[in-house]
């Protein structure tokens, strides 16, 4: 394992469903998991919804005590853990990883491969995309926790007032609707994007661009596949005909304020918006619904991710049997469903496909079944994208170099991802990864 690549971690810095059963202790013997003694689970994740499946598992298994930690969010907790690693002491049980950052601790042998616990044959209950993103040179190490398929929320009221009676379903047809939105004068925009490369990264993956490709510690990166270069040729004329709103940045008040308001049309974002536009639009309720991510070509069926995550369990983990059991019972077992009822959006397919999940409605999106839409959207996503492992570094590193175009429009898109591969190139070599 090459000295550096530590050096970028600490830079970045069912049990089967036993319905009803109270022979707790006999759950952990049928699993494999130690019942002779007191363990105590710690869980790193800022997912609030983790912490709803501890009592059904606690039931399950007398002996063990599960504790959910939220040790910060993103790179905060990843810098925690890579510290607490190379410390030697108080490495969680489980942690929580966004997709994109598995690779950065599975690759260098920081976490646990899942395939001696029989995670293999949790495969055909994730969509296809979801379990690539876990799966790193043929072995899972996490299991898919949450999702976050590209979709298109839009506020169909002021669609309407631009005179766009439906929601655009390819890309030429938003290109127009964004050129009528902006008519209606003042701050309206059909969108914004103050330099998300997830938000252009979707595109490119719903048109099957593959920017990095990764095998093992060598990677490549090239924006000039023909589904990246499409993405950024018409994304960079919506900058160049000031259709889409630059200055508003996400979670901020201005963009709460946007889309209260009206002056945001839509939003091109991971399908769990569903959990927090109600609460950041009260006074749009009952006038946004849910679309799937427009298409390049008309009747396609094509879609990328914006965002999801996964739980794993790392390599220092000092209880691994038991671990995995709650790794399983929440992703997977009886403890999928409070989540759910709590308001996870899963890639499990036995959720997905659940009639009573894809028929709920909610007066926010006007009674819309917003969930079919979203289940079509996860079983949609083009498999095959793969993240750099340095990926947490090249994000950040992103919004700095794209700031001269988005802050004053100077330079493009093009040039923007130009300067990004060569810083990215030479940060990923630096770590002591081979990098081209």
């Amino acid at each position: 394992m090459p000295k550096k690549i530590l050096a970028a971690a600490a830079i970045i810095a069912s049990v089967v469903a036993l319905s009803g059963c109270s022979d707790g202790g006999n759950a952990s013997a049928k699993s494999g998991v130690p019942t002779d003694k007191p363990i105590t689970l710690t869980v790193w994740s800022w997912d609030g919804t983790v912490k709803e499946a501890v009592t059904g598992f606690e039931k399950l298994h007398p002996n063990i005590t599960v504790n959910v930690v939220n040790a910060g969010s993103s790179t905060d907790e990843y810098t925690a853990l890579d510290n607490a690693i190379q410390a030697g002491s108080g490495v969680p049980d489980i942690a929580m990883f966004e997709y994109f950052s598995l690779p950065l601790f599975a690759i260098p042998g920081k976490l646990t491969d899942l395939s001696p616990y029989g995670a293999q044959d949790l495969a055909s209950d994730y969509v296809d995309a979801a379990w690539g993103n876990v799966t790193i040179d043929g072995k899972p190490y996490a299991l898919p926790s949450d999702y976050g398929p590209a979709a298109m929320f839009y506020n169909q009221s002021v669609l309407a007032q631009a005179g766009v009676p439906a929601p655009p379903t390819t890309w030429d047809e938003f290109y127009q609707a964004a050129k009528k939105v902006r008519a209606l004068g003042g701050d309206h925009y059909i969108t914004n994007d103050s330099a998300d490369i997830f938000l252009l990264m979707s595109l490119m993956w719903e048109g099957g661009g593959h920017p990095f490709k990764v095998n093992g510690t060598e990677v490549t990166i090239d924006f000039n596949d023909a589904g990246s270069s499409r993405a950024v040729a018409f994304w960079q004329k919506l900058l160049d005909e000031d259709l889409v709103n630059t200055k508003v940045t996400n979670w901020s008040d201005d963009w709460n304020r946007g889309l209260n308001e009206g002056a945001l049309a839509t939003q091109l974002i991971g399908g769990w918006f569903t959990s927090t536009l109600p609460e950041r639009a009260p006074d749009a309720a009952g006038n946004f619904r849910v679309a799937p991510l427009p298409q390049w070509e008309a009747g396609e069926k094509s879609g990328g991710e914006n965002g999801g995550s996964a739980m794993a369990i790392p390599a220092a983990a000092q209880n691994k049997e038991a671990a995995y059991a709650f790794l399983e019972y929440f992703t997977h077992g009886d403890g999928l469903q409070p989540r759910i009822d709590a308001g996870a959006f899963v890639p499990n397919l036995s959720n997905l496909n659940s009639e009573s999940f894809l028929s709920k409605t909610n007066p926010f999106f006007g009674d819309q079944k917003y969930n079919q839409v979203l289940a079509d959207a996860s079983k949609n996503v083009a498999t095959g994208w793969q993240y750099p492992p340095f990926f947490g570094w090249a994000r950040s590193s992103y919004e700095d170099v794209a700031a001269p175009l988005y802050d004053s429009r100077q330079g493009t898109l093009a040039e923007v991802l130009e300067t990004w591969k060569k810083r990215s190139i030479e940060y990923g070599n630096e770590q002591g990864f081979s990098v081209r």
